[in-house]
């Protein structure tokens, strides 16, 4: 078998020579790859968010390889995708949670024609030494960011991809629609005069013990910035991603609070429920299940006041991101962004790009009667 894949790669290396091109990826290497790449290997299929939108019909169609991670942290997303495409599970694991665990051998065993790799907050080692090995092994390597700096690497992502990929057209769709959105936030915070309100951004309520994870420079973090928040752990946090404790945020005490999850509904899990399988009575009852059980953090006026918010955790992986930084914008600034719907935005990016129904609940409101 392994002959037979190294014999595989031997031949499509030929073939490049004659049908190639050059391109340059989100870290700025310039990269030949096939002109019309079949045997592709992702670095995370949660990369499949973005995939969706530019490849028509089965988005995995080219796809040989990737890890489980969107089975593992999303398995709603990938229960309604198998279900439509019973074909993607068939698709050979190459690990269970991501880039840091990908087997490299695996992926040379697949002989493919090209490798996407995602941008992360912090690389590995394991990173560095499967780029090295696949450029030991002449098999081509691009990088894109869609979730460490969101605002900067969106556009140029989805255009590299829709170079890659032969799907120009489609991602430039996508783009023109990103683009008017995210303008439209842009243009009316600049213009803006009044305060801005304080928040709190607690990533994955629910999970481990202590309070409280968030996000600042990059991630969704960036996106709360960009729609006009002030986000309360700009004192405390220098990168990414980072940790406040609660007497901080208690101190702080932060107009409006802010939570992500992603859980599966009726699992009682400890996490907040959201996604496209949850419904909104689901998601308020998950709310506050899980509120319930963090003894300080209840007591927060922002959640005593009904000014406390779920949004879907899985947002900051793809473009639909857009969707994300227009929730922030209506949350904290209502009257500015009457009449602005992420939900009527998130249906139209389904009804146009994406090929399954809109279906779920993807941002909550804790309702305390």
């Amino acid at each position: 078998m392994i002959i037979m894949r190294l014999l595989l790669l031997i031949f499509l290396l030929c073939t490049w020579a004659v049908s190639a091109k050059t391109i340059t990826d989100i870290t700025g290497q310039r990269i030949e790859i096939p002109d019309n790449p079949q045997r592709i290997v992702l670095g995370e299929s949660r990369m499949l968010y973005t995939l969706a939108l530019l490849e028509p019909g089965y988005p995995a169609a080219r796809v040989v390889g990737w890890p489980l991670d969107l089975k593992k942290y999303d398995p709603q997303s990938w229960a309604l995708y198998t279900d439509k495409f019973p074909q993607m599970t068939h698709i050979p694991a190459l690990g269970s949670t991501g880039l840091r665990d990908i087997n490299p051998e695996k992926v040379l065993e697949l002989a493919p024609d090209l490798v996407i790799l995602p941008v992360l907050a912090k690389t590995t080692h394991e990173e560095i030494a499967l780029i090295s090995l696949l450029k030991q092994a002449h098999i081509p390597v691009i990088r894109v960011d869609l979730r460490v700096d969101l605002l900067n690497h969106t556009i140029p992502s989805l255009r590299l991809l829709g170079e890659a990929l032969n799907r120009q057209d489609r991602a430039e769709a996508f783009i023109s629609l990103y683009q008017s959105h995210m303008d439209r936030i842009h243009q009316r915070i600049a213009a803006y005069q009044g305060p801005h309100p304080s928040v709190l951004l607690q990533l994955h309520l629910g999970r481990g013990d202590e309070c409280c994870t968030t996000t600042l420079k990059g991630n969704l973090g960036q996106l709360l910035e960009f729609a006009g928040g002030n986000n309360i752990a700009a004192a405390q946090v220098k990168g990414v991603f980072g940790q406040l404790s609660e007497e901080y945020v208690l101190a702080r005490s932060p107009e409006i609070y802010i939570a992500t999850g992603m859980a599966t509904a009726g699992s009682q899990a400890k996490t907040l429920a959201l996604g496209p399988q949850v419904s909104t009575a689901q998601a308020q009852e998950s709310f506050r299940r899980v509120i319930a059980t963090q003894s300080k953090l209840q007591h927060l006026p922002a959640i005593q006041n009904g000014h406390a918010w779920g949004l879907w955790h899985n947002f900051y992986l793809s473009p639909l991101h857009v969707v994300a930084a227009e929730f922030f914008a209506k949350t904290l600034y209502p009257h500015l962004f009457a009449d602005v719907s992420p939900q009527d935005t998130l249906q139209t990016i389904y009804q146009q790009f994406l090929p399954l129904d809109f279906t779920g609940t993807f941002w909550s409101h804790l309702d305390n009667e």
